[in-house]
C-alpha cells in the first residue's frame, strides 16, 4: 500500500466507506449531512481515491460499487505514526505529554491506558 495521505474531503468519503464497507455513490451521498455535496463532487473524490489506491470498485450494470482497499485501522496507524514523526520528533511520549498538557487527555485516562496495556 502507498504512503499517500488524504485530504479532509477524501478522508470524509473514506470514513463513510469504512462505515458502509461497500456502497454505491448514492449510498455514500446519503451519509453526508445537509447541505449534501453535489454528486459530481463526491464522484470526483472517489476517482481520486481510486488513483491513490484507497478505493476499489465492482461494476454492476452502469453503476460502480465502491469499497475500501485499506482498513480504517491501517490508515489510522499510518496517520498516527506520521503525526508523531512530523510534530513530536518521533516520540510517542512527547505526543502523550502534549495531550495531557492541553487537557485533551487526563492523567486518569493515561493510568487506565497503562493498566490495559499491562494486561
Amino acid at each position: 500500500m502507498t504512503a499517500k495521505t488524504l485530504t479532509k474531503a477524501e478522508e470524509q468519503v473514506m470514513q463513510y466507506l469504512w462505515e458502509l464497507e461497500k456502497g454505491f455513490l448514492k449510498d455514500i451521498l446519503e451519509l453526508f449531512p445537509e447541505p449534501k455535496p453535489h454528486t459530481n463532487t463526491v464522484s470526483t473524490i472517489l476517482k481520486i481515491l481510486m488513483e491513490k489506491e484507497f478505493v476499489g470498485f465492482k461494476v454492476h450494470g452502469r453503476q460502480h460499487e465502491y469499497f475500501p482497499l485499506i482498513s480504517k485501522e491501517t490508515y489510522s496507524g499510518k496517520s498516527m505514526k506520521s503525526l508523531v514523526k512530523n510534530y513530536f520528533e518521533g516520540s510517542y511520549r512527547n505526543a502523550v505529554s502534549f495531550l495531557i498538557e492541553k487537557n485533551e487527555m487526563s492523567v486518569e485516562d493515561l493510568e487506565m491506558l497503562l493498566k490495559e496495556l499491562k494486561k
